[in-house]
């Protein structure tokens, strides 16, 4: 039997809604598929399916797709899939890529999908803005989607937030992120830290210090608040301080900041793993000296 392509019967509410068009003549597969009309909805074979070169999702959780596809055998297919038409037995994907990849695991031979007509500007856009208002991108994804909105369909940041729902300051909040190091991104994306770590730490300039920080606070499982402050008072202007040392390299980095203003000379601390290590107080005169040794009182 020959593949063919069916008008899905989806009841009159969500047809009308979908604005399904006219059913298609089942008399041949041949005219099914030459008769496909723009906004149209279509059972179509999945082998007709091409990939989207512009999907903005670059990773999916093998787990979460099995679960998926193990719906689908149970329930079907609940969203259809969108696609546009490039010949008679040919399709490409505009979104749902993880309905049609479910699709394949849980070993369906056609999909229902909406049809629709795009250029590839178009299909960009709607690929993009459809993908971020439906499905769960992670944050370095939608900040990628959104720099190729703004750099490939030529928007501006005021028509990119109207076109996916969010005012300008959100926008720009996730294309920040794009300005951190790679290591930074790939822990957002992986979520071992979360889009508050990844603010916090764009306020500094040093990407060396960035790093640092971000596997400090892996390690010690920092909370937002915890990164933010700890920020804040690196940023803090001290001219009796010299650039602070990476915290992999010292762990009591915050401490020895608070020192160094106390003091007023750069104060350096080390230790082992064992904890045991030194503070070192270094003076330039006698003067120098006599004010330290008051701060302790002695």
């Amino acid at each position: 039997m020959s593949a063919q392509i069916k008008n899905r019967g989806l009841g009159r509410g969500l047809g009308a809604l979908l604005q399904d068009s006219d059913s298609l003549n089942n008399n041949s597969a041949e005219k099914e598929l030459n008769a496909l009309s723009p906004n149209s909805m279509n059972e179509i074979p999945i082998s007709f399916i091409l990939a989207n070169p512009f999907q903005p999702r670059t990773h999916f959780d093998k787990v979460a797709l099995a679960e998926l596809a193990e719906s689908i055998k149970i329930q079907g297919i609940i969203q259809p899939i969108t696609v546009r038409q490039l010949n008679r037995d040919s399709f490409q994907l505009i979104s749902g890529e993880r309905r049609l990849l479910a699709s394949k695991l849980a070993g369906l031979t056609t999909i229902p999908a909406y049809v629709r007509t795009a250029d590839d500007q178009q299909m960009l856009e709607m690929a993009l803005i459809e993908n971020i208002q439906r499905e769960n991108l992670n944050a370095i994804e939608i900040a990628l989607s959104y720099q190729r909105l703004l750099t490939e369909c030529n928007l501006k940041q005021d028509d990119l937030g109207e076109r996916v729902g969010k005012n300008r300051t959100t926008v720009a909040n996730y294309l920040r992120l794009l300005k951190l190091p790679d290591l930074i991104q790939i822990g957002l994306r992986d979520e071992e830290i979360s889009m508050g770590h990844a603010r916090a730490l764009i306020s500094i300039d040093d990407a060396d210090i960035q790093i640092a920080i971000f596997k400090r606070a892996i390690v010690e499982a920092w909370s937002v608040r915890k990164v933010e402050a700890f920020v804040k008072e690196l940023n803090q202007p001290n001219p009796l301080a010299t650039k602070p040392e990476k915290p992999e390299i010292n762990n009591f980095l915050g401490i020895s900041e608070k020192l160094t203003k106390l003091f007023g000379s750069k104060v350096l601390i080390s230790a082992n793993k064992q904890g045991k290590g030194e503070i070192k107080v270094p003076f330039s005169s006698e003067a120098e000296l006599s004010k330290i040794i008051s701060l302790f009182k002695v």
